[in-house]
């Protein structure tokens, strides 16, 4: 193949993994959730055999499904963001990374608050949108930073861009990324910019970064790089790989924006691998619990898909998959779900077949570089040659 395309429908997981329960996470499944929504129209997935995937009995079967699809557990002990990329990418990941249920200690806080000259507020696991509405107007009255985490590995820090300079926040952000390694080394430090006062209310704006670790050994972007193929990132990949191993990055303001992105590389003659995040469907739905706006997010991704698919030559394929789950009817929290992720591949070359349940998301790192013809060792295994 010359062009892949691999789209990360961020928290778009289908069903609880045997080990949910560990993460208590039992009953989870947020495509199933989306299907109870009116606002869900996916025909162009259905027409791949979405439908066809293990356990995915709640959406339609094509007749005659036009692409390849899997169900993918994950091996990595979490449910992030960052070891669902790494992951995908090709790295298991054995060990959790750190995670702070009553708040981050004063041997963090402290040098933190040091560097950076202000202090902090809240400093315990809270949704975001919550957080600047409780400490919103003590930021402002007093300048602190607010600082907060969640279930996930995060040390997330948010600061209203009217009263506390962008800039000075991705500085503070980078000055934590530095203070967080070892057996503190979270998967990210997220910058976290809101507007607003506490007469008209506090909303995030789209001026989020995420500072990640560096990957502890090479991805299949790194392999694909140092092939000399391209490697391009798109939405927040460039951060969750620390910048390392892509040739060139774009973030995204939206999903359609990303789209919008990915409409632009399919216009170039590019070989190699183009990695799109899409965050809407967690950051803006997920997490908010929002089965409606999470369903209408899927349609208005499968409508672009189809247009999309139309740009493609004879040697590109679409991988659509997804980094753990987000199930916005999962009332118990309102963090991420331990869930398998789907998998749907698309192409002129690619041969209708169903692979199953597969034991990692690292097939699609090992399938990636086996189809641009890249060496790369990793735990997952190929199936390239099922499904050309």
């Amino acid at each position: 193949m010359k062009r892949i395309f691999l789209f990360v429908l961020d928290s778009c997981g289908v069903g609880e993994l045997p080990d949910a329960a560990a993460f208590g996470d039992v009953g989870s499944n947020t495509l199933r959730s989306c299907a109870t929504s009116s606002k869900l129209s996916i025909p162009n997935l259905i027409a791949a055999g979405i439908g066809h995937i293990d356990g995915v009995d709640y959406l339609p079967k094509a007749e005659k499904p036009t692409g390849a699809v899997a169900r993918l557990a994950e091996q990595s002990m979490g449910k992030d963001t960052t070891i669902g990329h790494w992951e995908i990418a090709g790295i298991v990941s054995p060990e959790p990374m750190p995670t702070y249920p009553k708040g981050f200690p004063e041997e963090v806080l402290k040098p933190f608050e040091e560097a950076t000259g202000r202090g902090c507020l809240c400093n315990l696991p809270y949704s975001g949108t919550d957080a600047i509405r409780d400490f919103g107007q003590e930021q402002i009255d007093t300048g602190k930073w607010i600082v907060y985490t969640s279930a996930d590995s995060v040390f997330q820090v948010a600061a209203n861009e009217d009263y506390i300079p962008l800039q000075e926040l991705y500085d503070a952000c980078h000055k934590a990324r530095e203070i967080l390694q070892g057996k503190h080394g979270v998967g990210r430090v997220i910058a976290r910019p809101f507007v607003g006062n506490s007469e008209t209310g506090f909303t995030r704006t789209s001026n989020r970064h995420d500072y990640s670790l560096l990957p502890p050994v090479p991805t299949m972007m790194d392999a694909i790089k140092a092939a000399g193929l391209d490697s391009i990132a798109v939405g927040k990949i460039h951060d969750i790989f620390a910048g390392q191993g892509d040739t060139e990055y774009i973030y995204n303001k939206s999903n359609a924006d990303g789209m919008d992105h990915a409409m632009d590389y399919a216009a170039k003659d590019f070989h190699g691998l183009c990695f799109v995040n899409l965050v809407d469907f967690d950051m803006v739905y997920g997490h908010r619990r929002d089965i409606d706006g999470y369903a209408g997010a899927l349609t208005e991704f499968d409508t672009w898909l189809g247009g999309f698919m139309k740009k493609l030559g004879e040697d590109d394929l679409v991988m659509v998959t997804a980094d753990h789950g987000c199930d916005p009817a999962y009332t118990k929290t309102t963090d991420h779900t331990r869930e398998y992720v789907p998998l749907v591949i698309m192409g002129k070359k690619v041969k209708p077949v169903n692979l199953g349940t597969r034991a990692t998301f690292a097939d699609i790192a090992a399938t990636v570089t086996d189809l641009l013809g890249v060496e790369y060792a990793t735990p997952g295994e190929s199936f390239a040659k099922e499904i050309i």
